[in-house]
């Protein structure tokens, strides 16, 4: 691809993601969405002339400080995903001490019985 078809990528990238239509990308105005949106590496990005690389910075956050309520929303956002991450952590360390006490009660049951079996063994000696 020239660089001329890979910056128009980039532009066309960058106008999706600041009108809120990303076709590619989770539309979060990064460099990273930017290249996943334009279809390209990150190093096309850094290799473009300094000149596009301002724009875009100062077209997110131009666009960033328009937009104070998509901030406070993808924040909102972070943090449920940070609360649904300590949640499913702290489910998964229940599930494992529950696994633990059933393997202890298994255990205890397997002694149990042969405990008794070997009662039974004995009470069949004494009495036959």
């Amino acid at each position: 691809m020239t660089r001329e078809a890979t910056r128009t990528r980039l532009e066309q990238a960058l106008t999706r993601l600041l009108a809120g239509q990303p076709t590619s990308s989770d539309g979060t105005l990064t460099v990273s969405s930017l290249c996943r949106e334009a279809g390209v590496g990150r190093d096309s990005y850094y290799r473009s002339p300094q000149q596009f690389k301002d724009t875009v910075l100062a077209a997110f956050a131009h666009h960033e400080t328009q937009q104070p309520e998509l901030v406070a929303l993808r924040e909102e956002v972070a943090a449920l995903k940070r609360e649904k991450k300590h949640t499913a952590r702290d489910q998964a360390r229940i599930v494992q001490d529950l696994e633990e006490t059933v393997r202890i009660y298994a255990n205890q049951i397997q002694v149990l019985a042969l405990s008794r079996a070997e009662l039974e063994y004995q009470l069949r000696h004494l009495t036959g």
